[in-house]
């Protein structure tokens, strides 16, 4: 079993940034963690993920560069840099564990976090 915990979220403008971070607890995959969104009324996006081993990293287009996903192997953390946000980004932002081959298929994971939500206003 491995237990996910989101935190960093909060209300911010447009163009702050902000930095979540995943602690993770219990049986990691020693696969790979991804960032998800959820925009109100709209399906869960994968935004980004990184393998546990090699540090192998993947983007959202519409995120690549201005997001940074980063890993602390000791810490069993993930975070997610996000700058420059974006009203539309206004989210709930969740990490899940355990994808082996389709970073962006959320069936792929296997644990979920309970999310930590983003505001950004205009």
């Amino acid at each position: 079993q491995v237990q996910l915990v989101e935190s960093g979220g909060g209300l911010v403008q447009a163009g702050d940034s902000l930095r979540l971070s995943c602690v993770a607890s219990g049986r990691i995959s020693n696969v790979g963690v991804g960032w998800f969104r959820q925009k109100p009324g709209k399906e869960r996006e994968a935004i980004a993920a990184i393998t546990w081993s090699r540090g192998s990293t993947h983007y959202l287009d519409s995120v690549q560069g201005r997001f940074t996903i980063s890993k602390e192997n000791a810490e069993n953390t993930v975070y997610l840099q996000m700058n420059n946000l974006e009203p539309e980004e206004t989210a709930v932002y969740c990490c899940a564990d355990g994808y082996t081959t389709t970073w962006y298929e959320p069936s792929q994971y296997r644990y979920w976090g309970q999310g930590t939500q983003v505001a950004v206003s205009s």
